[in-house]
């Protein structure tokens, strides 16, 4: 992946509908490592696991965290069909993380939570615009092209009808 900024402005390449998938963790009591600790490696395994495989669906990620006790992550990916195709493979690594989650879970007392939510964003309802940037969201999981190609403007891009200024 290129880490060098682009200097002009681009706007991500994705053509059609969206699917954002965020996904984190919280430790609730860090003594309870052996709550949690499976959890928090389970992921990047399956990252790594969906990476190497081209027909996941999986088109990017970002690992970031909301503060030193919940790591999350941002995923995009090509369709609905094939996240849900991916959760529910019995030959894939979520499934069984899950099932030994929730193993876990129902004696931890609330030592640890995970959560999940899912976008599905229509074509025509998402902006991007980078500038002095290495590819990030978006961009990184589609690709950029020069800004001037869909609209200089946000409203251009987002196809509303804009008022120029006189």
């Amino acid at each position: 992946m290129r880490t060098e900024p682009t200097v002009e402005r681009v706007t991500a390449a994705a053509e059609g509908d969206v699917v954002v998938f965020l996904v984190g963790m919280r430790v609730n009591r860090w003594r309870a490592v052996r709550h949690w600790l499976p959890t928090l490696v389970a992921m990047p395994r399956m990252l790594k696991e969906l990476s190497a495989d081209p027909d996941s669906g999986l088109l990017g990620y970002r690992m970031l965290s909301a503060g030193p006790r919940a790591p999350m992550v941002v995923q995009y990916w090509e369709s609905r069909e094939k996240l849900l195709a991916y959760a529910s493979a019995s030959d894939k690594r979520h499934r069984p993380a899950r099932a030994a989650f929730n193993r876990r879970a129902r004696g931890s007392g609330g030592n640890m939570g995970v959560w999940h939510e899912m976008y599905l964003v229509p074509a025509g309802s998402y902006e991007t615009l980078y500038g002095g940037m290495p590819p990030v969201g978006l961009g990184a999981a589609y690709g950029t092209e020069p800004v001037r190609r869909r609209g200089e403007r946000a409203a251009e891009r987002l196809g509303a009808p804009t008022a120029r200024p006189a």
